[in-house]
């Protein structure tokens, strides 16, 4: 993978809104205050003769329940306890986890051979008993992994190590799907009343939100939400570890500033989303190594187009943003440059195609391609749309999330502006974010999607899809109904032809495109930082692989 330093911050920061200037000044405070705050909580002590690595991140996992959500920080932390039946290599090639050899027997048939020996933490053994009740546990109305279960059909349980899956159409990302898709054990779920997944909508709490028993390299000792969350080496395991890491302390540090200051004192090991506007600073720091790239994730901003008024605007008797022209002018009143050299600095590939990464589309550059940064035409399109004098909305956005995801809020609220839009910024942690997006309250959102798979079904079918009782469109907030693009994605998802599947693809985001049923701003970059005595392996989906982690001379 390629990597890059980031280019030197140029000139100050100003889109003259008084809410970003006191953001920069709080910011340069704690920069100066951080490293003399007592920063985190007493730590355990490692297990004798052990290494513990201490890694932070702005916030913090949603849910130990592995199938009760779908977001990448929970996921990544959960898949060192839970595995899947494939995994990821270190160039994100599928390869055997809790499966050893899989077969196609036909277009809509998959055999699956699974790993013997293998045992859950509690001890008990794993079987393709857990697999079926995994599946199905997943397909329920509250899991966020629906939309992927459904996908995997139904599965038949041959012996103890072998399973069948009876797939309800062709599925050209079947070992996608797979891959993403943890595995619990029955009996543990069983015992513990958590045969179905919590629902984080209705905040819904139980066993397997605070505990955990899966059959992966580390196993859970302890969970403080909001505090911090300590694993240990499975002894058990069936792998074999590359790294030296026996315990494993995640902590969650909203503030930029103060997540800084702990890596640069030395009070953790390694940030998982350092800063850009600390990346230089960090850089000229002996003891400090930074690791960047681009991720597979695209950020954009989602509208209401289902509702006839909107549920937060001023408008009390129609919905703005169901006229294509008020989108656009939107979309074109965006100074994605600024946004990118100013507040970036320099750590994001703006792009026009709402796709995690160029190879979803099959690297066509005319997708890439954004509609340009107008005013004038963006204030053309508000006039002729019959808000020459503007409306009011409110812009949800998580606060710990992506990179300066609310600066990035704010500075759009100061862009459209100028179009007489009034945005309030609603931000909040992610926690609270993502549970009130899929309960439906939002009006304007801003989301990022991405992770390992970069094939385009993994976008089109839950994002571009309209809303259905499969789950398809399940992160499409915006309630986007289109009968053309439906049928492009249908007919990409159950095609098996490379050529005819691509045009389907191609024809799907052209038309989502057409009608800017979403605003793309940019794809972000992964930017770690470590401690020099820490070796990590980056991989574009910015998942941290804690058995390939080695720490030089520990720290018992």
């Amino acid at each position: 993978m390629n990597r890059r330093d980031a280019a030197a911050p140029r000139g100050g920061f100003s889109f003259g809104a008084r809410r970003l200037r006191a953001g920069w000044v709080r910011l340069a405070a704690a920069l100066l205050l951080g490293a003399a705050l007592p920063l985190l909580h007493a730590a355990p002590p490692a297990p004798a003769g052990g290494v513990t690595l201490r890694w932070a991140a702005q916030g913090d996992l949603q849910s130990l329940d592995p199938h009760a959500q779908n977001e990448s920080l929970s996921n990544q932390i959960n898949a060192q306890v839970y595995e899947s039946l494939i995994q990821r290599d270190k160039q994100l090639a599928l390869v055997p986890a809790l499966a050893t050899a899989w077969t196609a027997e036909g277009p809509r048939r998959w055999r699956l051979t699974l790993r013997p020996g293998v045992r859950f933490h509690d001890g008990r053994p794993f079987s393709a008993e857990d697999v079926k009740f995994s599946v199905e546990r997943a397909a329920a109305g509250s899991s966020d992994l629906r939309v992927y279960a459904l996908a995997l059909g139904t599965v038949k349980v041959i012996d103890p190590l072998t399973v069948a899956f009876e797939l309800p159409r062709v599925n050209p990302v079947f070992l996608q799907h797979l891959s993403v898709l943890p595995i619990m054990s029955r009996g543990w779920a069983e015992a513990h009343r958590a045969t179905r997944p919590l629902d984080l909508k209705a905040r819904e709490e139980g066993h397997a939100a605070r505990h955990a028993n899966g059959t992966g390299p580390y196993m859970l000792v302890r969970r403080e939400a909001d505090a911090q969350t300590v694993f240990r080496r499975n002894p058990a395991w069936w792998g074999k570890l590359e790294g030296n890491v026996e315990q494993v302390i995640f902590r969650p540090i909203a503030n930029d500033a103060t997540r800084t200051a702990a890596l640069a004192s030395g009070e953790v090991d390694f940030l998982l989303d350092l800063a850009p506007q600390d990346a230089e600073r960090l850089r000229r720091d002996p003891a400090i190594r930074l690791m960047e790239g681009p991720e597979n994730r695209i950020l954009f901003i989602g509208l209401d187009q289902a509702r006839g008024q909107l549920l937060h605007g001023s408008l009390k008797d129609r919905n703005p943003f169901q006229d294509r022209r008020v989108r656009q002018a939107l979309y074109q009143a965006i100074d994605i440059e600024l946004i990118r050299t100013k507040l970036m600095r320099n750590l994001a590939w703006p792009t026009g195609a709402l796709m995690p990464a160029p190879a979803g589309h099959g690297q066509d550059a005319t997708l890439e391609q954004r509609l340009p940064f107008d005013l004038a035409a963006a204030q053309r399109l508000m006039a002729e749309a019959g808000y020459a004098e503007g409306f009011g909305f409110t812009l949800d956005c998580p606060n710990n999330r992506y990179l300066n995801d609310e600066q990035i809020c704010l500075a759009l609220a100061s862009m459209w502006a100028r179009l007489k839009v009034k945005v309030q910024v609603n931000a909040m942690p992610r926690t609270l974010f993502f549970p009130k997006l899929q309960r439906g309250d939002t009006s304007a959102y801003l989301l990022g999607w991405g992770g390992a798979i970069t094939d385009a079904q993994i976008t089109l079918t839950p994002l571009y899809h309209s809303p259905g009782a499969d789950s398809a469109g399940a992160w499409n907030f915006g309630g986007v109904r289109n009968a053309e693009l439906d049928r492009h994605v249908d007919a990409a998802a159950q095609e098996a032809d490379p050529a005819r599947r691509m045009a389907s693809i191609r024809a799907a985001v052209r038309e989502f495109q057409a009608q800017v049923h979403a605003l793309p701003l940019h794809r972000q970059a992964i930017v770690w930082a470590m401690r020099r005595k820490v070796q990590v392996v980056q991989r574009p989906d910015n998942w941290l692989e804690w058995q390939w982690v080695r720490v030089e001379g520990g720290r018992p």
